[in-house]
């Protein structure tokens, strides 16, 4: 509700809006939300005691253990961040790497979007087995518990999880929620599931409900390498304790608005004249901005170069597979040396390049890049973090127009405490650069109130959420829908039977390789014309959003079929 205005907000509009959204992760219990557990809620901090315990009899057996993140897209991308985050916190104690991670999709997956591979639940199973895809490794962890102790990490009530069949196989993902339940009571299998509030563009997760994926998993890991060093119980306190630091990332984080909605405004002026926005951090500041880049594609049916994020520094440590990133094409491309080969010759004063950094990097390689960028384009910005007594040097400072600082406090913590400020300040870059492309593609007209509707349909969620779409702003039947995207996905096919009952996964691969499949669907439902006429319209008007607006206003249409709240299904 709070975004329903938000495809006409300005930019300081847009950054107090999704603001507001990012906020409700750390909104305790109240009236209006009886029903859902929240981030502080007595059960949800039980059950991360609980993991908790279990983490803490891993990391005292290092020779016979493993923790294993696994997800699909966003969540996949966390998976890997977090397990570079803590193999770095054990090889500073001397200790060997404990952490792995398996992303729907393989390596590939971690820099450019491979929706579909999450629709594939034996995929999961043969990736967990030899070291929907979640759903797979979960049935698989619980048919072998001697081995494996599952843990499901989502932001929806299990009464509220998928419940369609699972092409190629044999369950729905809420019936392995409910199986896990069950499992609960006998500590054989968690389910840590708090509700943070509804995203601030429907169905985009990578928003909270990978900030939320972020703040839970390291508050726990973090909590269990604690207690395990001084050998100590874990306590709520000490989780409350953390989860508080994230809470005050959030009020640094947008104490910046300002010159946040400057980014987005630069960003979307970026975008609306056919130009890139380049992000370009340090270390795991990179990884952030390769997500964000990644995360563009799918979400607001971008190209793959639209906004494009850059990792600066060594990573020869990170990846399971690094052989199938490298030499894989352009669209690949994500080093330094990618950057300055391929990128840098070809910047025009039209592209924003965005410098993501903390004041401990090497301030002189930061200088040199941004020396070459300017000499192609003025529209530099940065970030940079800096600890209180920090202070960004002078030749570097009037580099830049504008330098988004950020201050944060020292803390006196031992050794695993010090890398909650290395969190902090991911999660306060994460939500810039969210906000920033979020804002951008806004303002582009990608948004239609506060729904995508230019996503890309590459996986079974995104086709169910583009039938969904075309539902609520045009007042038709979901069969009638269905049978619209249909038409749309296989013109200038006739839509036979054959293809009426094929898999989804038919129409799905040749929707993935189309652009516009939703906006030109729901110009053909709203004015009863062809698709080829859907797409003049489309091609004629200055964006996608003003092309809807003028069919929802167009002369004998029944007023108020945009209006609904409730599709009557979970987005």
């Amino acid at each position: 509700p709070i975004t329903r205005e938000l495809d006409k907000a300005d930019p300081v509009q847009i950054v107090q809006l999704l603001k507001e959204c990012d906020a409700e992760i750390f909104q305790e219990e109240d009236e209006a939300l009886l029903n859902y557990t929240r981030l502080y809620s007595e059960s949800v901090l039980k059950t991360m005691i609980d993991i908790i315990n279990k983490v803490q009899e891993v990391l005292k057996d290092p020779d016979n253990t493993l923790i294993v993140l696994s997800g699909g897209g966003t969540s996949g991308r966390l998976a890997f961040l977090i397990a570079v985050s803590f193999n770095k916190l054990l090889k500073g104690l001397g200790q060997l790497p404990r952490y792995t991670y398996i992303i729907a999709g393989g390596d590939r997956s971690l820099v450019m979007s491979q929706e579909g591979l999450e629709d594939c639940a034996l995929l999961g199973i043969e990736e967990l087995s030899k070291a929907p895809f979640v759903a797979g490794q979960l049935d698989f962890c619980m048919n072998n518990l001697d081995i494996f102790l599952p843990v499901l990490v989502g932001f929806n009530p299990v009464s509220m999880a998928r419940n369609d069949k699972i092409e190629g196989w044999h369950s729905t993902f809420r019936q392995v929620a409910e199986r896990m339940q069950k499992l609960q009571e006998s500590h054989k299998a968690f389910i840590l599931n708090p509700a943070v509030g509804p995203e601030g563009i429907s169905g985009s997760s990578r928003m909270k409900g990978g900030s939320a994926t972020k703040i839970l998993l390291e508050t726990l890991l973090l909590a269990a390498h604690k207690t395990v060093s001084k050998d100590t119980d874990i306590s709520e306190k000490c989780l409350l304790e953390i989860l508080r630091t994230y809470e005050r990332a959030h009020k640094v984080t947008y104490a910046q608005s300002k010159k946040i909605a400057a980014l987005v405004k630069q960003a979307g002026t970026s975008l609306q004249k056919k130009a890139c926005v380049y992000m370009v951090g340090w270390h795991t500041l990179g990884i952030i901005a390769i997500m964000d880049g990644a995360e563009c594609i799918p979400t607001f049916g971008a190209d793959y170069n639209d906004v494009r994020g850059f990792l600066i520094g060594d990573y020869s440590e990170m990846f399971n597979k690094e052989a199938d990133l490298i030499a894989q094409g352009p669209q690949f491309a994500f080093s330094q040396e990618d950057f300055v080969k391929m990128i840098l010759p070809s910047l025009t004063e039209l592209d924003t390049v965005l410098f993501l950094f903390t004041l401990d990097d090497d301030l002189a390689e930061v200088e040199k890049l941004v020396v070459q960028v300017k000499e192609k384009t003025s529209n530099v910005q940065a970030l940079s973090h800096a600890t209180v007594g920090q202070y960004l040097p002078a030749s570097l400072k009037k580099l830049f127009p504008s330098i988004m600082s950020i201050m944060w406090p020292i803390l006196f913590l031992e050794y695993e405490g010090n890398f909650i400020q290395k969190f902090q300040r991911e999660l306060s870059t994460k939500w810039i650069l969210n906000t920033v492309s979020t804002g951008a593609h806004v303002l582009k007209g990608k948004i239609l109130h506060n729904y995508m509707v230019d996503l890309r349909i590459s996986n079974s969620k995104l086709f169910w959420r583009a039938v969904s779409i075309l539902q609520r702003f045009t007042g038709h039947s979901q069969a009638r829908c269905l049978e619209g995207l249909l038409q749309t996905i296989y013109d200038p096919e006739v839509l036979s039977d054959d293809i009426r009952n094929a898999e989804l996964s038919k129409h799905i691969a040749i929707a993935t390789e189309k652009n516009k499949v939703v906006p030109t669907a729901l110009l053909c439902l709203l004015r009863n014309c062809s698709v080829q006429e859907a797409q003049l319209r489309l091609d004629t008007s200055p964006s996608i959003r003003a092309a809807i607006e003028s069919s929802l206003n167009a002369p004998g249409r029944k007023r108020g079929a945009d209006k609904s709240d409730s599709t009557g299904r979970s987005m």
